[in-house]
């Protein structure tokens, strides 16, 4: 990554401070607080301890000072608490903006948009980059106010007792943040390196696990088990550049800590030899200036210390705000949001002319299309993968951008309003997804409080009813994560159940009956085919066994519509439909 990536994630991550910027300020003046308080401890400590050796002043007249100093060691204490408390609230407030800012920016995306990554690779950009960089916030960016403002105090402090202690704390700090810049130059490469690993292998673990079955149906587990393993060490790796990197920093830091307070140290052991008599005002080198100054010393250096062991989580920040950077202004074409509701009396009829999809990133998915589906037909969508058919799909759904026209009852689809228009479809897709906890909740997805007779009517229809005996508790029944208590057949039978359930106006169907056995997908297919009477019905599939009643096929080839009418007349004229039902027939 060059000097100029790094200072302009710098000031993005700097920019997102305003987010929390009362939380941050207050931790600042905590700690600002801590330093009166160390310069106030140190002062105690060293009066005590002169008056004590020097002085010769009883014990007992120490009773105050010494509960004076007694009282700074606790309210210390409770400052720091309360900074660290106060610096998690603001970095958890600023993790919770930004994963809103992600998770809006993906809803805005679209579910066609997010298919083009795997899964791993997103959750470790929502979940852990965006946890990575709470350290940066938390801890490094207070820490570099008091890195300037509490050695400032502690100058401030020893200066009128002994100018020459005060010189050297000032003569050697500027090498600690030198010696740390040049060792951590690398540090925000390497951790964006390591962020780019973790990706990839999150998503490639993820993929590899989701395919387990037919990794072993073809025997493929020891190939993708030895890729896991390799992808492993890469990661493995980069996690110990970045760590080795860390602790070189923080070698370098306590070496050049220690050599300043040994000079310190040094200074003031040949002053009370009587080698060196300078640094003081007149009076002499007293025990408390030196008590005073070695104790102080390791306090000056702290707030330096304690940057550089945060140091890293700068070049972690950095590391991370690359990718949620780079995903947060890369530029969509998004859909256009209009304000027009269609009526609730009409049937739907969808026109297109010379429709281009696009995909968010702007490229030609398919067409130009042009085409009627009239209100109340069922049209089966039929063709090789890759022909543009589930585009056709999410661009009626509002996910995908278009150019040309596109009209819903005479209505361009641009210009309704997105959550209305979306009200009046039903969706059934290939993957049923069923994220509430029961049966029963991931039927009410939608809202509304249909009665027992219409929940019942459905259940029967989509073959639920079937299997519903075989669960402890019926619609009620804990489904486990990801629906596990379900097999694929039984969780799309839900699925098409809760399509059925509220009345559409427009079915679309996506491969509903993909990835089933027979008996779930004679079921599933004679719930749809039945259901498609009711409204405007398309239908994207590659099962040929059960289309010959509808009313319509429409054939893809490479994002344009190549053919169009019935089962009859398709099946019987020498084309791309009559070869894909040829191939169909082979392999039956």
């Amino acid at each position: 990554m060059n000097k100029t990536r790094q200072q302009e994630l710098t000031r993005w991550l700097k920019a997102q401070s305003a987010l929390s910027r009362r939380w941050l300020m207050l931790s600042r003046l905590l700690g600002l607080i801590s330093g009166l308080l160390i310069v106030a401890q140190a002062w105690l400590l060293a009066h005590l301890l002169h008056n004590l050796i020097m002085e010769d002043i009883p014990r007992e007249a120490m009773l105050l000072p010494f509960a004076l100093l007694v009282m700074v060691f606790v309210l210390r204490a409770w400052v720091v608490w309360m900074r660290e408390k106060v610096g998690f609230r603001a970095g958890q407030k600023i993790r919770y903006a930004i994963r809103r800012q992600v998770l809006d920016r993906l809803q805005q995306a679209g579910p066609a948009w997010i298919q083009g990554k795997p899964a791993g690779s997103w959750a470790t950009l929502i979940l852990e980059q965006i946890d990575d960089m709470h350290d940066y916030y938390a801890r490094y960016l207070p820490q570099m106010a008091l890195a300037a403002m509490v050695p400032l105090l502690i100058v401030i402090t020893i200066f009128p007792v002994n100018w020459t202690a005060a010189l050297i704390l000032l003569g050697t700090a500027p090498l600690i943040p030198m010696f740390m810049a040049m060792v951590g130059m690398g540090a925000a490469d390497a951790n964006r390196r390591n962020f780019l690993a973790l990706g990839r292998l999150s998503g490639h673990f993820l993929d590899r696990l989701r395919g387990m079955e037919t990794l072993r149906l073809f025997y493929r587990g020891d190939v993708e088990r030895e890729n896991i393993r390799r992808a492993s060490q890469d990661f493995r790796k980069r996690t110990m550049e970045v760590l080795r990197l860390a602790f070189l920093s923080s070698g370098v830091l306590e070496f050049f800590t220690s050599l300043s307070i040994a000079l310190v140290a040094v200074y003031f052991g040949f002053s009370y030899l009587g080698e060196l008599n300078f640094g003081h005002y007149g009076t002499g080198v007293t025990l408390f200036a030196g008590f005073l100054a070695l104790i102080l010393a390791p306090e000056f250096f702290q707030p330096l210390r304690d940057l550089g062991t945060f140091y890293h989580a700068k070049a972690q920040a950095i590391g991370a705000a690359d990718s949620l950077k780079t995903f947060l202004e890369t530029p969509l074409q998004q859909p256009q949001r209009g304000t027009a509701i269609l009526s609730n009396h009409e049937a739907l009829e969808i026109s297109a002319r010379d429709l281009v999809i696009l995909s968010p990133d702007g490229k030609k998915l398919a067409g130009p299309l042009t085409f009627t589906l009239p209100a109340g037909k069922r049209v089966v969508l039929v063709g090789q993968s890759g022909a543009g058919k589930s585009s056709l799909l999410n661009v009626l759904s509002g996910f995908l951008p278009y150019d040309g026209e596109l009209r819903i009852n005479g209505i361009e689809l641009r210009e309704l309003e997105p959550d209305r228009w979306r009200e009046q479809l039903s969706w059934v897709g290939q993957n049923p997804q069923l994220p509430g906890a029961t049966i029963r909740e991931n039927l009410l997805l939608a809202g509304g409080d249909p009665g027992e007779a219409q929940l019942q009517a459905v259940l029967d229809q989509a073959g639920v009813s079937e299997f519903l005996p075989l669960l402890d508790n019926g619609l009620d029944t804990p489904l486990g994560d990801n629906a596990a208590r379900l097999s694929v057949g039984q969780a799309q039978r839900v699925a098409v159940a809760r399509a059925l359930l509220y009345r559409c106006r427009l079915l679309l169907l996506d491969e509903p009956g993909a990835s089933l056995d027979a008996s779930s997908e004679q079921h599933v297919m004679q719930a749809l085919t039945d259901a498609s009477t009711r409204q405007t019905t398309l239908m994207v599939t590659h099962q040929l066994d059960y289309i010959a009643d509808w009313d319509e096929i429409w054939v893809m080839r490479d994002g344009a519509l190549v053919e169009r009418g019935n089962f009859t007349t398709l099946s019987q004229t020498k084309g791309h439909f009559a070869a894909l039902l040829a191939h169909r027939q082979e392999e039956i």
